[in-house]
Parts: C-alpha cells; sequence; structure tokens
C-alpha cells in the first residue's frame, strides 16, 4: 500500500511538472515547433500523469485509452464543439479543449503516448 501511495506521489509530481512546462510554453514560446508540436506531445503526457493519480492500479492499456480520448476530443474540435454556448463563452474551456482540428495533432497525441508506452517498458524492464 505504501508503495503505490509512494507511486502516486512521483505521479502528482510529474503531472504538476508537465503542466507547468505547458503553462511556459503558452505563455512564452511563440514558435513553429515548440508550442504547436511539442505543447500536444506533453499534453497527453499530462492526460497520462492524472489519469496515473486517478487509478490505482497500472494498465497497460493506459496509453493507448489517453490517445483513444486526445483524439476523441481533437475530432469533436472538427465537429464544431467550440461553438457551443458552454465552450464558446468559457476561455478554460477554449484553451483546455481546442477550438480548431487539426490532423498533426492526431499525430503528435500518438508521438506522445509511443513516448509514454515505451517509457513504461524501461522502467517495468528495469524495475524502477
Amino acid at each position: 500500500m505504501m508503495l503505490r501511495m509512494k507511486n502516486r506521489l512521483w505521479f502528482v509530481v510529474g503531472f504538476a511538472t508537465v503542466v507547468g512546462l505547458e503553462v511556459l510554453i503558452g505563455r512564452y514560446v511563440h514558435d513553429r515547433f515548440i508550442r504547436p508540436y511539442v505543447g500536444d506531445v506533453l499534453a497527453v503526457v499530462a492526460v497520462y500523469l492524472l489519469a496515473r493519480i486517478c487509478l490505482p492500479r497500472d494498465d497497460a492499456w493506459l496509453p493507448l485509452w489517453v490517445f483513444l480520448f486526445a483524439a476523441a476530443v481533437e475530432c469533436m474540435q472538427g465537429l464544431g464543439w467550440a461553438n457551443l454556448p458552454l465552450v464558446r463563452d468559457s476561455r478554460v474551456l477554449r484553451i483546455a479543449l481546442g477550438s480548431t482540428f487539426d490532423l498533426a495533432d492526431i499525430v503528435c497525441y500518438a508521438v506522445g503516448c509511443g513516448l509514454i508506452a515505451l517509457a513504461r517498458c524501461a522502467i517495468q524492464k528495469h524495475d524502477l
């Protein structure tokens, strides 16, 4: 039980770090690579870490579920959900959920989830 709590603490620290990086990128980086691509890769890492904080057990399929969730959100952007009053009237929701569809975002989500899966394998292999 104590080991599980200790692991969750690492996920909390990781989540806070990634969200902090996302905020810094969003506020201070205005380029054509870091903000649009690295930011999207980090976004799925943040979702994964948040899920790991909330879920009591490790799930080998979680990177896939995170990817499917992120891709679904991106597809909903393509369907125009940013025009719904709840989203349109909330700056926080527009920022968090996005408002325009871009296939490159889905590629970034796949890269991010692939990196998560590779990290999981490396950690399990070395029993960290």
